[in-house]
């Protein structure tokens, strides 16, 4: 597909230093992961991507633990990987992950190396939700089997060495649109209490209107045709409300304190910029970055980046302020 001006003129505003293993990546799968029509075979090779990526030797300073543990009305059972430093003591803060990938692919393995990180760096015990995927799994399995892993955290929170008071949760791009649903289903059912939120470019408009939507296309990572894919599969059919696509929603007061961050080269640009202007509307304590040069995950794909350096900087003393004060 030929590009057109307004393409080349976004994807020239790409951080030099994050482009080279963009580049190198669609030299590795040309087209990007949108090439790979079979939704299988995208979530095989974006697993080997992230293992690739996973870093073993952290690992041996956590404890991991796999539970079983019980979906939301007679839902199957979820798993729930939590990740346990070994300097935690009695009581410590948690951090609940729920993991990207457009609702159609990724998983806790591919979210792992961050996890680890997240426990080490913050002292803080870590737990990574195996949530269902659509297009198997449609709207709301992956919101419902998102709360019941953070209620049963918070229910746990002795045996776990969490502090109840003390629970944040985390998740990035369909992730950080779970965040958002998650915490709003928390606040309406009345537990559990979350403290601190941090949906990073958090995927949460199904509607796809919004000037970078339509700008963010054919640049091999996640774009505008990948979106409204994406969007179609998690739906399956069903009209969106708050909990599908938190954009919609019409009342967020009662929020957790929340961090949000984006790109300015990612197509969930604009809507994240209208949804931060609509909490601090409502209410909610916000702190908000936008990132020039930054495309959608580039501080993943791009780790050594000096951007994603500063990125990943200035996250942690976010949560460390939130967990810590």
């Amino acid at each position: 597909m030929e590009e057109t001006n307004s393409q080349k003129s976004i994807g020239s505003k790409i951080d030099i230093e994050s482009k080279i293993p963009l580049d190198e990546l669609l030299k590795a799968i040309p087209g990007g992961f949108n090439s790979i029509s079979d939704v299988a075979q995208r979530r095989a090779v974006t697993n080997e991507l992230f293992l690739s990526m996973k870093d073993d030797e952290v690992a041996v300073n956590v404890v991991i633990t796999d539970y079983n543990v019980p979906g939301l009305n007679n839902a199957p059972d979820i798993l729930v990987r939590v990740y346990t430093p070994k300097s935690a003591k009695d009581k410590n803060p948690g951090i609940y992950c729920i993991h990207g990938g457009g609702m159609i692919i990724g998983s806790v393995i591919g979210e792992e190396t961050n996890s680890i990180t997240l426990a080490l760096k913050l002292n803080a015990v870590v737990a990574a939700v195996a949530y269902r995927l659509a297009p198997e799994n449609p709207y709301p399995a992956a919101v419902e089997d998102c709360y019941a892993g953070l209620v049963w955290m918070a229910k746990n929170s002795k045996n776990l060495k969490v502090d109840p008071k003390k629970i944040a949760v985390y998740g990035g791009s369909a992730g950080g649109g779970l965040t958002l649903a998650t915490t709003m289903m928390a606040r309406d059912k009345k537990f559990p209490n979350v403290c601190f939120q941090m949906p990073l470019y958090p995927m949460i408009d199904d509607r796809n209107t919004s000037l970078s939507s339509h700008q963010i296309t054919n640049i091999g990572i996640w774009d505008r045709d990948a979106n409204i894919e994406a969007w179609k599969w998690y739906l399956g059919g069903k009209e969106a409300d708050e909990y599908a696509a938190p954009s919609r929603a019409s009342n967020l007061k009662g929020l957790p304190p929340t961090f949000i961050d984006v790109g300015e080269v990612d197509l969930f640009r604009d809507e994240d910029i209208e949804f931060v202007q609509k909490l601090l509307k409502a209410g909610v304590s916000t702190e908000f970055h936008l990132y020039p040069g930054a495309y959608h995950a580039s501080e993943i794909i791009a780790p050594t980046a000096s951007l994603s350096s500063r990125i990943w900087e200035v996250r942690y003393n976010a949560l460390k302020r939130a967990l810590y004060s």
